[in-house]
């Protein structure tokens, strides 16, 4: 790992973080645990909600205290007889918080009928605004609950995206242009923005450190079938890369890397496939230099959706047994098991039932 590098801000950078092994796993004895975000509408903000509850209440206030002062003559103050603003503010203070000491009262039949018909829904309306507040809160968060409780029993098999920067959010693309679903894909980050952008997606989100093994587990990361690493930095890639591979060992780990000297330390950290980030745009730089339209055409086959698309697929029936080169879709390479042959290769000459082939392809537009 290169010298310069620092440790990833996540979380609270603030303060040395305290690790400890237990059960042969690194935790971090600081962590203070990570939150889901399932996909939802865009809720409007606390405080607009409370605003709006708190006006329409004084709302409700205000034109009770207007009743009553403009039927004054029809209430009696014990005190001195005569009902004033005040007194009328005051009666419908205590009035619809139920409180009702009894000191003003009204004492004429209009005044009366008004209280049935009109202040008595007033007082229902102003202690629904009021308990609803509270009601609301607690039914989101029991749904929340039920939500992410169901969503633990049925989620297998998933994709853990770590990291939803620009190379993430690239990765998700890509992945739902090759057919994955929403509902399969995990992302996980530190930053509250990026996960809810993560959860206006579409997307599962957690929020936490990525290096730490409870807010992986919250991603049920052990029972994942793929996992994308893509933080910013390399010393941080390779530290969740390693508690990734401790929590899952038969997932394929895919992981992003900066600089080429340190793929090799993401690879001994346990990551099946790594892409250097900066090598990788050099190259294409230098592809476009010497000629733009090789570069063009590279850049249409790492964008998924347009031009050309590579693919992996199985081998047809049909395709058993003949050379690559008579499939449909233009073969580049075979996969033979564990072993990647190139479409040239004298061992790939015969297609066989169990391969898979890696082909260009058409696009086929979304959506």
């Amino acid at each position: 790992m290169t010298a310069n590098q620092q440790p990833e801000p996540t979380g609270d950078s603030t303060r040395p973080r305290r690790l400890r092994v237990r059960d042969g796993r690194v935790q971090d004895t600081d962590d203070p645990g990570a939150r889901i975000t399932l996909p939802s509408r865009p809720p409007r903000p606390p405080l607009r909600q409370v605003s709006a509850r708190l006006l329409l209440a004084f709302l409700v206030l205000v034109s009770t205290t207007l009743i009553v002062w403009l039927d004054r003559t029809g209430y009696n103050d014990n005190s001195d007889g005569a009902v004033d603003f005040l007194d009328a503010a005051y009666y419908a203070t205590v009035t619809l918080s139920t409180t009702g000491y009894g000191d003003i009262t009204p004492v004429s039949d209009l005044a009366r009928l008004i209280n049935i018909l009109v202040i008595t829904p007033l007082r229902v309306v102003f202690l629904i605004i009021l308990v609803g507040t509270t009601l609301e809160v607690l039914t989101e968060r029991t749904r929340q609950q039920w939500r992410v409780s169901r969503w633990k029993d049925t989620v297998r098999d998933h994709v853990v995206v770590i990291g939803y920067g620009t190379k993430g959010r690239h990765a998700v693309a890509a992945l739902l242009g090759q057919g994955f679903s929403k509902e399969s894909i995990v992302v996980v980050d530190p930053q509250p923005k990026v996960v809810e952008q993560a959860a206006l997606d579409g997307l599962v989100a957690v929020r936490g450190d990525g290096t730490r093994s409870d807010t992986l587990i919250r991603a049920e990361l052990p029972r994942a079938a793929r996992i994308v690493v893509s933080p910013q930095r390399d010393d941080t890639a390779v530290l969740i890369t390693l508690t990734a591979r401790q929590l899952n060992r038969r997932a394929t780990v895919v992981a992003a890397v900066r600089e080429d000297e340190n793929a090799p330390l993401l690879r001994q950290s346990g990551a099946d496939v790594v892409v250097p980030s900066s090598s990788s745009a050099g190259r294409l730089l230098g592809m476009s230099m010497l000629s733009p339209n090789t570069g063009a055409v590279m850049e249409d086959l790492l964008t998924f959706g347009t031009g050309l698309d590579v693919l992996e697929r199985p081998v047809a029936r049909e395709e058993a047994g003949r050379n690559p080169r008579e499939c449909d879709d233009l073969v580049v390479a075979v996969v033979r098991g564990r072993k990647l042959l190139n479409y040239n290769d004298p061992e790939a000459a015969v297609l066989k039932l169990t391969d898979r082939v890696i082909t260009i392809q058409q696009a086929v537009p979304r959506g």
